[in-house]
């Protein structure tokens, strides 16, 4: 058992929830594309419940939305990772930063095409 984990039960629910939200709020407060994300889907989640479509297809609209946020939360944490091991230019890290975004571009590519898909 490693000794860097914490309580069990409730306690480590509680905690666990704790983290999340700091990590949340330091998304929001440190990264611009989180914001501008979150913007988005201020405006797509709300507009997918006007629109005349299936449940199953509101999801979908709904699923992509939040998958892009999910998707930004991971690479903001690669990227920080790789600047905490060093902020020295290295192949290795330009791999792992660009293949973050790269999974970024592919989730708002999913957003775009599932949209355009239901819509139209």
């Amino acid at each position: 058992m490693s000794p860097f984990k914490g309580q069990t039960g409730l306690k480590r629910i509680l905690n666990a929830s704790g983290y999340s939200l700091d990590g949340l709020r330091a998304a929001f407060t440190g990264e611009a594309a989180f914001r501008q994300l979150v913007l988005l889907n201020a405006i797509l989640i709300p507009l997918s419940f006007f629109l005349n479509v299936s449940r199953v297809e509101r999801a979908l609209l709904i699923a992509v939305c939040l998958l892009a946020l999910i998707v930004e939360l991971l690479n903001s944490a690669v990227e920080a990772a790789i600047d905490r091991i060093s902020l020295e230019l290295h192949p290795l890290s330009k791999n792992a930063k660009d293949m973050g975004s790269a999974a970024q571009l592919v989730a708002l590519s999913m957003i775009a095409l599932v949209w355009a898909v239901i819509l139209l």
